[in-house]
């Protein structure tokens, strides 16, 4: 359904972005923010059921910089190339890009944000360092806790898998309610790390389907 294109970053830089046009009216914007593994088949995908949903959906490529149109497998190999794009990859920048696909989406009414992995923990920074966003839905960001103390400055949900290895789902949970008690951490109980990936090692339909709706809710309510 989506195709790529070019968009330009706030320091001139041209980055590629997957981007799809919404199935009947449109009901907003969402920036999509990829999981370490770049735009992949499953972000890929994400950005066409956000459009099949209605929504003007776009999928910034936040590695260009460092190696254009990278995209890596879940094994070992992919994961160690990902997280290493990642680390490399200043979080101002990648913030800057993702606010250059909101600006992009901003023309034709309300820009929200929803990100997986590494891009959950964007969408809870770009809800709390970026104008403009008119709510976030976070997918098991493994910095949001050491970024709890933040304020949004737009409504934010976050999703966590119990099962997941590398994230203390309660810890979290904790940390971000410390200082911004009016925030909604959804711990899903049978799901683990990714669980909104189609990836079958990954994937829990279930949780991910009860994900989504929280945040079309979420959504349309702001």
């Amino acid at each position: 359904m989506g195709d790529y294109s070019k968009l330009r970053g706030a320091d001139g830089f041209e980055f590629a972005v997957y981007r799809a046009a919404p199935k009947g009216e449109r009901k907003g914007g969402v920036v999509v923010i990829q999981e370490i593994f770049g735009i992949d088949e499953h972000i890929a995908r994400d950005v066409d059921r956000w459009a099949d949903l209605g929504y003007e959906a776009i999928a910034p490529s936040l590695y260009d910089r460092r190696e254009p149109g990278f995209t890596a497998g879940h094994d070992p190999a992919g994961l160690t190339a990902g997280v290493t794009h990642a680390r490399a990859t200043p979080l101002d920048q990648a913030l800057s890009d993702v606010d250059a696909c909101r600006a992009a989406l901003a023309g034709a009414g309300k820009v929200f944000v929803v990100g997986y992995c590494y891009g959950g923990s964007l969408t809870w920074l770009a809800a709390c360092q970026l104008d403009g966003f008119a709510a976030g839905s976070s997918y098991y960001g493994s910095l949001v806790q050491a970024n709890a103390d933040k304020t949004p400055r737009c409504p934010v949900i976050l999703h966590l898998g119990r099962k997941d290895a590398g994230i203390p789902a309660d810890d979290v949970k904790a940390a971000v309610q410390a200082h911004n008690p009016g925030v909604a951490v959804y711990i899903y109980e049978d799901a683990g790390h990714g669980f909104n990936n189609e990836d079958p090692e990954r994937l829990n339909q279930a949780s991910a389907d009860l994900a989504r709706q929280r945040t079309l809710d979420l959504f349309a309510g702001a």
